[in-house]
């Protein structure tokens, strides 16, 4: 391939600029809508944080998938294709049975109860104590996972297809999110993520099929990769995805991401009913079964068309060593044709501003309601917008100073975001999964279990950081050495048995809430099309598991 190829040309650069007019037109349409019908800015909370709750089950399901698709699958899940890391899809896959969990456990009982937040909901089943720790524990890992790996890779989509220098491009890539975002509130994230959505899937099916065209199909993938490299499980004795972690490590970080986190959760609380609800998360999950097609699939053709004789793309090169982590942004711009190359490129930034939109809303919404409205509960709905959107830039500046820390955390991106959740998941996971069906389980037994877990996750963080300085034969390089979603499934285990010790060994709660918040048969609610779109769902599940096995 020529020298052009890697380069954008004038329709490709027209097609991106088009695009982004379009999203801040939608965007521009949204904001304007409500504030129409408000006669002036956001004056009420429920309009900004929750887009008026009157969500469709199609825009809720497009608007998680949308979110979600940020820098672990644009950048990581691409690059972990391309490194032989093909399981890595197990990830998107169990997302799909986690959404389902989501749906059809969780839903009822939060739209029930009202709440604005996922703190919020641990207040009414726990305490206010057990609010506060969720809020402070979801910033911060907002800060270490979504907000400063989605810049990072906002960096290096902008270094690899633009030629823009990695800090200018996460700083701009940040600065042309904030807008829509602060002005616009949940809908106008939610509607853009629905365009976003399209773009995206459209471009890269596309890269697929263009992929997949010049490897010489499926066949000939398989004929220049090893099998590990098509195959979605790893023996017992693999160091990062054992078919162990997968199976029972990888779902408790998908139970706290997908069911607890207000990131999420929070398009699901935005819906008209239960019913476009539960859809929605059905939607998603089928969704989710794109990404393996689309992120990991073209990182393995990636690396398969830079390998021999015949290698027409490379990738960019760091004190030797090969840079997997661009290989989307490597194929594009080295494979696709003017004007799908721009159309791709631009489904590429849009997508990091989704996620990044959704977090920046989702940071508003936990600081506001459930820290700055605790100390001020007399302040207006307006100032608490405002106070939101200045501490959500406090938080940018923080996810920008991790960002050189992630370079020290084992592994690719993809990996790294997966890591550092095993140390923040399970107790979290716990207390919301076990406090549905429990309701001995009270407010003591919560915090133990929190706390416990909080302190365990930090000094392993600690540890791994550390880990080159630590004795090999000691106690504590063993601890730092623990595959992380062994080590997610140990510490569930943990947090869980400390969770329900504590709670049987004290008094119980008198909550006058407890009904709204835990099991009872009568409140999940059922519809015959949405129990067979689970059987279709579970059905696919399986059977991309047995081709790619």
């Amino acid at each position: 391939m020529g020298e052009a190829n890697f380069k954008l040309d004038a329709l490709d650069i027209s097609i991106i600029i088009g695009y982004f007019l379009l999203i801040l037109y939608i965007a521009y349409r949204v904001i304007r809508k409500d504030k129409k019908a408000q006669d002036s800015s956001f004056e009420n909370s429920e309009d900004y944080f929750l887009g008026g709750r009157d969500l469709s089950w199609f825009v809720i399901g497009a608007s998680l998938f949308a979110s979600n698709i940020g820098s672990e699958h644009l950048v990581g899940l691409a690059g972990q294709g391309a490194s032989g890391d093909f399981v890595a899809a197990q990830f998107e896959i169990l997302a799909a049975l986690i959404l389902l969990l989501l749906g059809w456990l969780f839903v009822p009982f939060y739209l029930k109860s009202g709440v604005f937040t996922m703190p919020e909901f641990l207040e009414m089943r726990y305490s206010p104590a057990a609010r506060g720790y969720l809020s402070w524990v979801s910033i911060i890992a907002y800060v270490l996972t979504k907000i400063s790996v989605t810049i990072a890779a906002g960096g290096i989509v902008f270094t690899a297809l633009l030629g823009i220098d990695f800090w200018t491009g996460a700083i701009l890539i940040v600065v042309i999110t904030g807008a829509y975002t602060v002005l616009g509130g949940l809908k106008a994230v939610v509607y853009t993520d629905l365009i976003q959505m399209f773009i995206l899937v459209g471009g890269s099916v596309a890269l697929t099929f263009f992929g997949l065209d010049q490897v010489g199909g499926m066949e000939g993938l398989a004929e220049k990769t090893e099998a590990s490299y098509l195959s979605l499980w790893r023996p017992l004795s693999d160091p990062e995805f054992p078919w162990t972690g997968i199976l029972f490590g990888a779902p408790i970080l998908g139970v706290w991401y997908w069911c607890t986190d207000q990131f999420i959760v929070q398009r699901v609380l935005a819906a008209k009913d239960l019913e476009n609800a539960r859809k929605g998360t059905i939607f998603a999950g089928y969704l989710k079964m794109l990404p393996l097609f689309i992120f990991v699939l073209p990182g393995v053709i990636a690396y398969a068309l830079s390998t021999g004789p015949d290698a027409v793309i490379s990738f960019p090169m760091v004190d030797g060593k090969e840079q997997y982590d661009a290989a989307l942004p490597v194929l594009v711009m080295q494979l696709l044709p003017s004007g799908l190359k721009g159309l791709v490129v631009a489904g590429l930034l849009a997508a990091l501003m989704s996620s990044l939109s959704s977090v920046f809303n989702s940071c508003s919404a936990l600081f506001t309601i459930d820290i700055y409205k605790k100390y001020y509960p007399q302040c207006s709905e307006k100032k608490l917008v405002v106070v939101g959107q200045i501490a959500t830039v406090v938080l940018v500046i923080l996810g920008l100073a991790w960002i050189p820390m992630l370079n020290i955390i084992e592994g690719g991106l993809f990996q790294k975001l997966q890591s550092i959740q095993a140390y923040i998941a399970p107790p979290i996971a716990a207390v919301f999964l076990l406090g549905l069906f429990m309701k001995r389980i009270n407010s003591n037994g919560a915090m133990s279990a929190l706390l416990t877990g909080a302190f365990i996750g930090v000094v392993r963080l600690v540890l791994e950081l550390n880990k080159s300085a630590l004795d090999v034969n000691g106690f504590f390089y063993y601890v730092a050495d623990i595959n992380f979603l062994h080590f997610a499934l140990i510490m569930f285990l943990l947090c869980s048995i400390i969770l329900v010790g504590v709670s049987l060994l004290t008094k119980s709660d008198e909550n006058p809430n407890l009904h709204l918040v835990t099991y009872s048969a009568s409140s999940l609610g059922y519809k015959r099309i949405n129990a067979l779109l689970t059987a279709g769902l579970l059905l696919i599940v399986g059977v991309i598991w047995i081709v790619f096995s």
